[in-house]
């Protein structure tokens, strides 16, 4: 049986950067053999983060969000799967208040505040975390290993992707006001010649998440 990949873009745009390396993982991972089963968060009915009902603490919903809004799918479609595949741009130092409604939903479901079995997941997954950024790639080291961390902790073994220095427009000239922060020339330039080495990686991340879920490396 072929496994199951879940692929989910927490970005608003789609053919640009973040929607262009979770299509590639996804692409590796179909490689691989895997199916994939992609979801667009910016596109589903309406959801929202965590509510705190407290209802995933009770036995009977062990390790399930009880809210039922446009993310129910996505999460129940995780739950069953054999590995995640999700990006975010960086907006304003974080990732994306849709990544941040997932993320919540995702981890609290698991928390159990036991001490001697923090975790009620027992079928953990590996991830992709995927993060594109205008900034330079080493601007939220920190703020992705926390991401990491917590993600090891409560879904699987999490790899991360980052993507810096993007280009965010085709002709930065033809904007209202002077971008005098950037160089369009050289993120043009990225652009045409890192980036796609990204894209390589994150097909060649795809292939090794659907093959080993990243128990070797």
């Amino acid at each position: 049986m072929s496994k199951k990949i879940i692929a989910v873009n927490a970005g608003p745009r789609k053919g640009w950067n973040t929607d262009t390396l979770i299509t590639e993982a996804a692409r590796g991972a179909e490689a691989a053999g895997a199916e994939v089963e992609r979801f667009d968060l910016y596109r589903l009915e309406k959801y929202t983060g965590c509510i705190s009902c407290f209802g995933c603490k009770k036995e009977k919903n062990k390790g399930h969000c009880i809210c039922r809004d446009g993310l129910t799918p996505v999460l129940d479609a995780i739950r069953d799967s054999d590995g995640l595949i999700i990006g975010s741009p960086n907006y304003l130092s974080e990732l994306t208040a849709s990544f941040r409604a997932l993320y919540e939903r995702l981890i609290f479901q698991n928390l159990t505040y036991n001490l001697e079995t923090p975790c009620c997941n027992d079928r953990p997954i590996p991830v992709l975390l995927i993060m594109t950024s205008n900034a330079p790639d080493t601007m939220y080291a920190g703020m992705l290993k926390s991401y990491q961390q917590t993600l090891n902790r409560f879904v699987g073994p999490t790899k991360v992707l980052v993507s810096g220095n993007t280009l965010q427009l085709k002709d930065y000239s033809k904007t209202d006001w002077v971008w005098s922060m950037f160089d369009p020339a050289d993120k043009q330039k990225r652009h045409e010649t890192v980036f796609p080495e990204e894209c390589r990686k994150a097909y060649e991340t795809g292939i090794l998440l659907a093959e080993t879920g990243f128990a070797a490396g």
